[in-house]
């Protein structure tokens, strides 16, 4: 699966796109697809390490 990935604290430019391993659910547990995600502000102060 695809995923934005973060490795430090920046802006912007520390996302990056990745290939990622598909998760295998446990026992109880469900897996679901998400399509679409919001971001918001208080999402920039935390990748950022202001929050």
């Amino acid at each position: 699966m695809r995923a934005v990935v973060q490795t430090s604290i920046g802006g912007p430019e520390v996302l990056f796109v990745a290939e990622q391993p598909d998760p295998a659910p446990k026992p109880g547990e469900v897996l679901v697809r998400v399509k679409a995600a919001g971001i918001n502000p208080v999402d920039g102060a935390v990748r950022g390490g202001f929050y």
